[in-house]
């Protein structure tokens, strides 16, 4: 590195410190779209690891520490395992728990409804129900269920109820059968949902879904996986027949209607790719919690150089004011 650079990037890292030192918490008013909680109907089933620990007064003081005013829960993969009535009992169980959740802390929590997907009549009826009972504030899905990413026909269905909602949709990474478990000692988090990311997206994209359902607000995850880093790819892509049949504008003009959240990838490598393809006002903050927690992505971000002041404004609250709404609403 040139010793220029070195020192402009140390001035960006300062002058970002001493921004956030300015400050108290509470100030930076953040919306937090990419945060788990743990029904204990859901740990009682077999939760174990990170999740099987968390507890609303630890997610509480996680919110505080980092000046997080709202989070919206969600659950994550692999969702609920059991089958048949049993599985879609514990569903429902766990979006009223969630709710419960929401109502305790109005101002603080809100929710995205789980829903299984092996019976679609089943999960629109729980969409509707979460909806239309719970006050969820959208829906959250995985990137793929048993080869199946969300651009597939099986899920019409489901996103034409979106679609005539206007909904919100967070999408949460997960490993498909044909690749779990691929390098020993490495976890498939590490790689593999990112993959998994980037895959759903495509699908979304070059299946014709994201086209059919201009109304759905897609919300994926950790920067977009590895998309940004293939973009190039898909510019190459785009010049087939196929592809302008099912994406008339191309990938990239259809990424970049996208939200994208930052949970554990708040680093400057991820987000200085990501908005080279998305606009700033289309990425919101995340956090994983409880695998990470708000303060270091806080702490990343403000240090990384990448964003401005007025650019993480956005992303801690503005852009889910200007586009996203729904998440604010509180019952």
């Amino acid at each position: 590195m040139r010793r220029r650079d070195f020192l402009v990037g140390l001035a960006a890292t300062g002058a970002a410190a001493a921004a956030s030192a300015g400050k108290s918490p509470a100030d930076r008013g953040i919306v937090d779209v990419h945060a788990h909680f743990m029904p204990p109907e859901l740990k009682a089933a077999g939760a174990i690891g990170v999740m099987g620990d968390w507890t609303l007064g630890r997610h509480l003081d996680a919110m505080n520490e980092a000046g997080v005013a709202r989070s919206i829960l969600s659950i994550t993969t692999p969702g609920v395992l059991l089958s048949g009535p049993a599985g879609w009992k514990l569903t429902r169980t766990c979006n009223e728990y969630a709710a419960s959740l929401a109502s305790q802390e109005r101002r603080k929590l809100g929710f995205f409804i789980y829903t299984r997907v092996d019976d679609i009549d089943k999960a629109l009826a729980e969409i509707a129900y979460g909806f239309d009972s719970l006050n969820a504030c959208g829906v959250g899905l995985f990137t793929s269920y048993e080869s199946q990413w969300l651009g597939d026909p099986r899920f019409d269905p489901l996103f034409e109820e979106l679609n005539r909602r206007s909904a919100i949709v967070q999408v949460h990474p997960t490993s498909g059968p044909c690749c779990r478990g691929l390098i020993p000692n490495v976890a498939d988090t590490v790689i593999e949902f990112e993959t998994d990311t980037t895959r759903a997206i495509a699908s979304y994209v070059y299946r014709g879904a994201a086209a059919r359902y201009p109304r759905v607000k897609m919300i994926w995850s950790h920067s977009g996986g590895t998309m940004p880093s293939l973009i190039e790819r898909f510019d190459f892509a785009d010049k087939s027949p196929e592809a302008h049949t099912s994406s008339p504008n191309g990938f990239r003009a259809t990424a970049a209607k996208f939200y994208y959240d930052v949970a554990q990838a708040s680093n400057p490598a991820a987000t200085s790719a990501l908005r080279r393809v998305v606009p700033v006002d289309h990425i919101v903050f995340g956090t994983d919690f409880p695998f990470r927690t708000p303060l270091e992505h806080v702490r990343q971000l403000e240090a990384g150089g990448i964003f401005s002041d007025r650019e993480l404004r956005g992303i801690y609250r503005g852009n889910v004011q200007a586009g996203l709404t729904a998440l604010l609403n509180q019952g």
